[in-house]
């Protein structure tokens, strides 16, 4: 993972130095500008494992009432299963391969920002330094606010309604939240960036399907 944490730090001071020569120095659009090139690189990849998460989740309560009518013979459920997901053209393994790929990546960013050490002013916007956590709270915010619609976006209305999925769609966005008040701005500000690309692709998902 040090590699992919390096290889971030790399990108980012390279950003600088090419903002620094412009005369725009400054940290926060280096990782601005990194995350977007991220998203975009990765959005085939994003596309499919949303297109496929998606897709489980709709058959979610035909799954259910699978599972409850089989559930004394598992060799019947899995058949059942199985035809199942061949009759609506879905394959429950199919979001793996492309969070499998973007993991890594995602993990080598957030330890690449974390530990980066900023040489000279890292000031943003409101913030004094975007090495130490957001003094004002602004940044923590957001980044529950984004999660939480980005969370909401893509979650099927015939999902949207199960207790398990509400938990999931309301704690998540809190704890991303809670855990922001603790880590530098630039690492939170490449997570609302992230979430804002994210909403801004499913949308355009969204409309292209409805086409």
């Amino acid at each position: 993972m040090d590699f992919l944490s390096n290889i971030v730090q790399q990108v980012i001071t390279v950003i600088y130095s090419f903002l620094h020569g412009i005369g725009f120095a400054n940290y926060g659009v280096a990782i601005i500008i990194m995350t977007v090139l991220v998203k975009l690189i990765l959005y085939p990849l994003t596309k499919k494992q949303i297109e496929s998460t998606k897709a489980m989740m709709e058959l979610q309560p035909k799954m259910k009432a699978i599972q409850e009518k089989y559930k004394d013979d598992k060799q019947r459920l899995n058949m059942e299963l199985a035809n199942l997901y061949k009759s609506e053209g879905v394959n429950p393994l199919a979001g793996c391969l492309p969070l499998l790929v973007q993991m890594p990546i995602m993990i080598g960013i957030f330890y690449g920002i974390r530990d980066f050490q900023y040489e000279g002013s890292a000031s943003f916007l409101w913030m004094e330094s975007i090495s130490a956590p957001d003094p004002t709270y602004i940044l923590p915010v957001l980044s529950a606010l984004t999660t939480f619609i980005a969370s909401k976006q893509t979650m099927p209305a015939s999902a949207a309604g199960g207790a398990q999925n509400k938990m999931m769609m309301y704690f998540m966005p809190l704890f991303i939240g809670y855990i922001s008040l603790t880590f530098p701005g630039g690492l939170v500000l490449y997570w609302v960036v992230m979430n804002i690309m994210q909403i801004g692709q499913q949308y355009m998902m969204d409309k292209a399907t409805q086409k």
